[in-house]
């Protein structure tokens, strides 16, 4: 400020406050040009129009390019954890499938170690062909098997476990099956077919019996695998097993049973219909919309809509592999719905995110255009803002992929749980049926007597009544309702025995489970004196009470067999209560057991017993089993005074007392 201003006017222009825009210049005023529209001045108006029309086509082309990227993307890296995780899932399930084939191929082999068999074959008798189906008939209850007969040279069969039913196949001629023409040469028999009988599918394995070196016949195993089926639809599997035809033979959906996985030529077809392996069913082709392979073993199958009732069609990864000693192939069908609908909802996502993206990047264009002065702070607020919501959009996505894959171990973990579990329960139950099929003969000798005893009274009872002496009528009824009692009681302890333990149920009576345990041995107890020493109390177990009873009838039942033939015979029930623990010894006077066999007492399928006697032996490793699960143990130890005795050890419930009232 010049000095030469007065003061009073210095202070005036100090005090002033003028806008900051009065410092700014001022554009130049023209009064006497005027720009009208059709001015060669006036902005062309046609340019930005397009560019309004076109941004927004540009932008939403983007936009479904980006989405579809997304989704491919997505989908194919859906595609691959799938593969993996169903890798690993197949591998399982066709060992789960080679192991249920596997369990039954020694079977016809052991046909060649009865004489009998090959003295039918030989030289055919009414009496031998009643001995050899009677045998066949016990050797098919041990196994588990459906059905096992034996063939001569010729084709048509002698013997037969289902003698006396009325689908028997005693002098079937079964020449033309597959599996005799492979056996009577010296090839082991494997075969799918559909029986000709009743139309019955199963798996035959036939095996040529031999005496001095020469084929005199050949002995067939008949299976049937419904139990795999049946455990895939329990576990919500989609998988099936086609043979070496192409045939699906195995589904765990019933409508793709007996399809032809490819088409089958018209000459093929008529071949199969021949062969009768199929018997005269109709093997119509696999329905499917789409296949693509994506490599050996791995293919896109999608099924039209009205066969599985999904609106156009469903996409199905298939995984398959040979199964080991057999033509079949193990398929297992992946849904791929979950990824489709994940990859359309990720695509939708990139697409509304680049969509948010494009409108929040014009959005700030038009606000930096419109607002000059704040450009650099909104700059970088909004870049910041951008990183933030990448680094957030890339953690959500890091967050969601650990949790899918955590999901995804934990149901294959619940799954393989799962699956050891039913093994284990059906490996209990087969020790069940083992220990039934050793009792059967004994049992059967037990009802043969009252059932010609009945034969007897009732014959008696109605001539008595023709002769009007009601009182011997009368006397021989209640004989006859007394041994009607008694074969209740002997099979509804076989039913009690057979049904499945229920795990949930942890409470059992010691005194009920060997009162039913010594009820179920008894026809095992043989001829000669047995003194019985009970040295113990009852006592509340934490154990199903099944489960109780099933170790008890295996020590018993092994202590019975051990004292055969010992003209003394003393079996003694010991038990030991504790504060936790409940100790029950099983002793008897046999004739013990050798150390050599200590250490490998409980291991599966080891047995000491000759093999007159049978037993797969598992008695022993089941009965350890049931134990540990209980919480408990089973020891084996040789006493002082000889024989053999074991140790079971289980944890003892608290006695309930009585509300003071």
């Amino acid at each position: 400020m010049p000095d030469s201003l007065p003061p009073a006017r210095r202070y005036r222009l100090a005090h002033l406050r003028l806008p900051a825009s009065a410092f700014l210049p001022r554009p130049r005023r023209y009064p006497f040009v005027h720009l009208s529209a059709d001015s060669a001045f006036a902005p062309p108006r046609q340019p930005r129009i397009v560019r309004s029309l076109v941004l927004p086509l540009l932008m939403f082309g983007m936009m479904m390019l980006i989405g579809y990227s997304g989704f491919l993307v997505s989908e194919h890296t859906g595609i691959g954890n799938l593969r993996e995780s169903g890798a690993r899932q197949m591998a399982l399930h066709a060992r789960g499938v080679e192991s249920e084939i596997g369990k039954f191929t020694f079977l016809p082999r052991l046909l060649e170690m009865e004489p009998q068999v090959a003295q039918l074959l030989q030289a055919p008798s009414p009496a031998r062909r009643r001995y050899v189906n009677h045998y066949l008939d016990g050797f098919n209850d041990r196994s588990g098997s459906r059905v096992v007969y034996v063939l001569d040279p010729t084709g048509r069969v002698q013997a037969s476990s289902n003698w006396d039913d009325f689908d028997s196949y005693v002098d079937e001629d079964l020449s033309f099956r597959a599996y005799f023409q492979d056996a009577i040469v010296g090839k082991p028999g494997r075969f799918y077919g559909i029986g000709s009988t009743i139309g019955e599918s199963g798996y035959y394995l036939a095996h040529g019996l031999k005496h001095q070196g020469k084929i005199i016949g050949a002995g067939v195993v008949k299976v049937r695998l419904e139990a795999v089926e049946q455990r895939w639809r329990q576990a919500g599997l989609q998988a099936f097993v086609s043979d070496e035809n192409q045939i699906i033979i195995l589904s765990s959906e019933p409508a793709h049973k007996l399809r032809a996985v490819t088409p089958l030529s018209p000459a093929r077809r008529e071949q199969l219909a021949l062969s009768l392996q199929y018997h005269w069913w109709a093997l119509t082709d696999l329905k499917t919309q789409r296949r693509e392979p994506l490599g050996p073993g791995e293919e896109l199958i999608t099924f039209p809509s009205g066969e599985r009732r999904a609106p156009g069609g469903v996409r199905y990864l298939a995984l398959s592999q040979p199964l080991a000693d057999t033509p079949w192939r193990f398929t297992l069908l992946l849904p791929l719905e979950d990824i489709r609908r994940n990859a359309t909802s990720h695509g939708a996502l990139a697409a509304v995110l680049f969509a948010f993206l494009s409108f929040l990047l014009i959005a700030w264009n038009e606000r930096r255009k419109v607002i000059a002065t704040r450009l650099a702070a909104r700059e970088a607020l909004q870049k910041a803002n951008n990183v933030l919501e990448h680094k957030i959009a890339q953690r959500t996505a890091d967050l969601r992929a650990s949790n899918r894959r955590l999901k995804a171990e934990v149901r294959e973990r619940e799954q393989t749980e799962l699956t050891l579990r039913r093994t284990q329960d059906d490996l209990i139950q087969a020790g069940k049926l083992a220990v039934i099929g050793q009792m059967a003969t004994s049992i059967a000798h037990e009802l043969n007597q009252p059932l010609a005893a009945l034969r007897t009274l009732s014959g008696n009872t109605v001539r008595f009544l023709e002769r009007g002496k009601l009182d011997v009528a009368s006397a021989n009824l209640t004989t006859i309702n007394q041994l009607v009692d008694r074969m209740g009681k002997i099979t509804a302890s076989l039913r009690s025995f057979a049904r499945r333990s229920d795990p949930s149920d942890s409470r059992a009576s010691l005194t009920q489970a060997v009162e039913a345990a010594l009820f179920l041995v008894e026809p095992r107890k043989g001829k000669g004196p047995l003194t019985l020493v009970r040295e113990f109390s009852d006592c509340q177990l934490a154990i199903d009470q099944t489960r109780l009873e099933q170790i008890l009838v295996n020590l018993l039942s092994n202590a019975l067999d051990a004292m055969q033939g010992q003209q003394e015979r003393i079996l003694t029930l010991h038990g030991e209560p504790g504060e936790h623990h409940y100790q029950f010894m099983v002793r008897d006077n046999g004739h013990g057991l050798p150390p050599d066999t200590m250490p490998r007492l409980f291991e599966p399928f080891f047995t000491t017993k000759p093999a007159a006697q049978g037993g797969l032996g598992l008695g022993l490793t089941i009965s350890a089993s049931l134990a540990a699960d209980a919480g408990g143990s089973l020891s084996a130890r040789q006493p002082d005074g000889g024989g053999a005795e074991f140790v079971l050890t289980l944890p003892c419930l608290p006695t309930e007392t009585p509300p003071h009232g």
